[in-house]
């Protein structure tokens, strides 16, 4: 059995087609449509198209608060234009065929918790650096999906309790690949709309820039932070970093850096004693994550079905 795969971001629409021993074929990306629903649509049919005589259904990976069991988004994260609709019906009417839908950082927590980074583990978290931040909480070895399938929504956490009502002070906006770039482009006094990308900020980061390890480090505390914060209220063993960036080692380096340094900052102090810490490594499946958990909850769902 083959099927269709996508992992949508806010940023791009990552796709292959997969079989059950996981084998990818014909991958590939494009943009992601930013204004409609109906481009959105299209866009995902065009891809499918081609392959519809060889694939069996679709399975896809995207952001927001989606039940898995309908296909309903009640809240489309950085695709607003599937918020409130139901995704997975609209895709199977339009493409003619079954389709499973999965939240990304839901879908990346299963893939590294069945055979990846995250096996064997009792409590443990990813975390998906992207457009936003997606995530997923395991909890005594399963997943965490929540009574309205918002567990695991990092990206909504409010990171200033001082500033309630500032539109960007919450992880989303804070521990995102695009508030890294954002705040790069500020330190180097380029226009909002310079084009910039993960590659050529990392590039300019291992090329020792300083103006780029001082952003990189400003923003691996951050996000050394809510690992922190995850560690405080979940206890997980392991917090497994994903998305296109986590293929970075100077991230991984910087980021088990700056969480290191916040237990050092409060050293001696009696209320940290017994504190655990969890270790900091990169998802197995990297940024294909998605895609792999995605195509194994497709793959089981249809078995259930048999």
């Amino acid at each position: 059995m083959k099927i269709m795969v996508f992992d949508v971001g806010g940023t791009e629409i990552k796709y292959s087609v997969m079989d059950e021993q996981m084998h990818r074929t014909d991958s590939g990306a494009v943009p992601t449509p930013q204004d409609t629903q109906a481009q959105f649509l299209d866009a995902v049919y065009r891809l499918y198209a081609p392959h519809k005589d060889e694939v069996t259904g679709i399975a896809m990976a995207l952001p927001g608060f989606v039940d898995n069991r309908t296909g309903y988004v009640s809240n489309g994260g950085a695709l607003l234009y599937n918020t409130a609709t139901p995704v997975g019906q609209l895709l199977a009417e339009k493409c003619g065929c079954p389709v499973i839908l999965e939240n990304d950082g839901k879908a990346a927590a299963m893939a590294e918790l069945a055979n990846g980074a995250l096996k064997g583990c009792c409590n443990a978290a990813v975390f998906i650096i992207g457009t936003g931040v997606g995530g997923g909480i395991i909890a005594n070895g399963q997943l965490v999906r929540g009574v309205h399938f918002t567990a695991g929504e990092y990206s909504f956490v409010n990171t200033n309790a001082e500033a309630w009502d500032a539109p960007d002070q919450n992880m989303a906006c804070q521990c995102s690949t695009s508030n890294l770039l954002k705040w790069y482009r500020a330190r180097k006094a380029l226009p909002e709309d310079a084009p910039l990308n993960g590659r050529s900020f990392f590039a300019a980061a291992n090329a020792g820039e300083p103006e780029a390890l001082e952003v990189l480090r400003r923003f691996c505390h951050a996000v050394a932070v809510q690992i922190y914060n995850l560690t405080v209220l979940l206890d997980v063993e392991k917090v497994a970093i994903g998305g296109g960036i986590s293929k970075q080692p100077l991230l991984l380096e910087s980021l088990r850096s700056a969480y290191d340094g916040l237990y050092a900052s409060r050293a001696g102090q009696a209320y940290m004693e017994g504190l655990p810490r969890c270790q900091i490594v990169p998802c197995a499946f990297s940024s294909e994550a998605n895609q792999v958990g995605v195509a194994a909850a497709y793959f089981e769902a249809m078995q259930k079905k048999c």
